[in-house]
């Protein structure tokens, strides 16, 4: 089931300390534009299906990747589309709506996301994954 808009983007709000739902809302659009070109098949459409309309039209219609971007790449990137973000700031955006997105997606579904995606995203996403013996910290 879809989780409510209200809900998705107060959880945004709440994670990107966001003084404003307006900025919540711009920060949304762009990391899932940006996400939905990276994402292909059923993954997308079940990810899609679990956020609210509105995002979930933006998943399904992105912005096309000519390669997939890495996790840092993809950060510099959501930086370039949002007026006035640092890398810094728009690593904090990209948390803040890859979280809440992950919540909306659950465990199982996350997991395929991620095996759709460069690795690094696993951080993005708050979802660390532990790569076994001789991993970095």
């Amino acid at each position: 089931m879809a989780m409510h808009w209200d809900v998705f983007l107060d959880q945004v709000q709440e994670r990107g300390e966001y003084p404003s739902r307006a900025e919540a809302d711009r920060a949304a659009r762009t990391v899932l534009a940006l996400l939905g070109a990276h994402l292909v098949g059923e993954v997308r459409a079940e990810l899609a299906a679990r956020l609210p309309e509105t995002f979930a039209l933006i998943l399904l219609n992105p912005l096309q990747a000519a390669e997939p971007l890495s996790a840092e790449r993809f950060v510099r990137a959501t930086a370039a589309w949002i007026e006035g973000a640092t890398e810094r700031t728009a690593a904090w955006d990209v948390g803040a709506v890859l979280s809440v997105a992950a919540d909306a997606a659950g465990e199982e579904l996350t997991r395929q996301v991620l095996l759709q995606l460069p690795p690094g995203y696993d951080l993005l996403f708050g979802r660390p994954q532990d790569t076994g013996p001789g991993h970095s910290p």
